[in-house]
C-alpha cells in the first residue's frame, strides 16, 4: 500500500480537480462540532446565518464550493467570537482526522507508519498530504517547507481569506494535522501554526514537533 491511498477531509483522490472546491468535512464536521459545543442545531442555526440553509439535513458528500467553507467558518467567528470559534474548529479539525483514521487511510498503512521511526514515518504521511492536498487547500497551495523541524505551508489559504486577526486563525488545519500526526507518527505530536495570512504573513505555516526521546509504539484506535 503506498502513501497515495491516503485521501484527505473525507473525498476520494483524483487525478485533476477543480481549483477552490474542498471536501465536505470543512462543512460537515464544523456543524458537528457546533451542535457538540453550542447545543443542538446550533449547526443549523449558523449554516442559515451563512446562507448555506440548503445543507440543513442534509449535509453535503460531495466536494464542495470554497466560498461556502469560508463563509461557514468566518460566520462561526462573527457570531460567535474568536476565542469560541477557535475551540469549535479545533473540535471540528479532531472529527476530520478521525474520519480519515477510521475511512480513509487504509490498516496496512495505518500500521506501516506507526511502526516507522517518526522522521521517516513524518515523510511518508506528508508525502501522501500533498498529492490530495486539494481535497482541503481548494485554490490554496500546499508545500512542504522542511523536516527540522517539520514544517508546513498553504499559501492563499482559504480559511484565512478575508480575515483580519493578531493571531493565527487556521485552527481547524492545526487541529486536524496535529490528530493525524499524534495518530501515525508520535503520539506527542503537536501542531503550531506559527504565521497565517490573517495577521498579514505571506502564507500560513504550521510547525509539528514531538520529543524525540519518547516512545513512538501505541495501540492505535480502532474505528468503529
Amino acid at each position: 500500500m503506498t502513501a497515495a491511498t491516503l485521501s484527505v477531509n473525507g473525498s476520494s483522490p483524483a487525478p485533476t480537480a477543480a481549483a477552490g472546491r474542498i471536501g465536505p468535512n470543512a462543512i460537515v464536521r464544523m456543524v458537528e462540532a457546533l451542535d457538540d459545543l453550542e447545543g443542538r442545531d446550533a449547526g443549523a442555526r449558523l449554516l442559515a446565518r451563512a446562507g448555506l440553509s440548503r445543507y440543513i439535513g442534509r449535509l453535503p458528500e460531495t466536494m464542495v464550493d470554497e466560498a461556502e467553507v469560508v463563509a461557514l467558518h468566518r460566520t462561526v467567528r462573527e457570531a460567535l467570537g474568536e476565542g469560541r470559534a477557535e475551540t469549535i474548529a479545533w473540535l471540528a479539525g479532531r472529527k476530520t482526522a478521525d474520519y480519515l483514521l477510521a475511512h480513509r487511510i487504509p490498516k496496512p498503512m495505518r500500521r506501516a507508519l506507526t511502526i516507522l521511526p517518526a522522521p521517516i514515518a513524518a515523510r511518508v504521511l506528508l508525502a501522501a498530504i500533498s498529492r490530495h492536498a486539494w481535497t482541503f487547500a481548494g485554490s490554496g497551495r500546499f508545500c512542504v517547507v522542511g523536516f527540522r523541524p517539520v514544517t508546513v505551508e498553504i499559501i492563499e489559504c482559504p480559511l484565512a481569506r478575508g480575515v483580519r486577526s493578531d493571531h493565527p486563525a487556521c485552527t481547524y488545519f492545526a487541529a486536524t494535522l496535529e490528530r493525524l500526526f499524534a495518530a501515525l507518527v508520535h503520539p506527542d505530536a503537536r501542531v503550531r501554526e506559527t504565521a497565517c495570512a490573517a495577521t498579514g504573513a505571506p502564507a500560513c505555516r504550521f510547525t509539528v514537533t514531538w520529543r524525540s526521546g519518547m516512545m513512538q509504539t501505541r495501540e492505535m484506535e480502532r474505528p468503529a
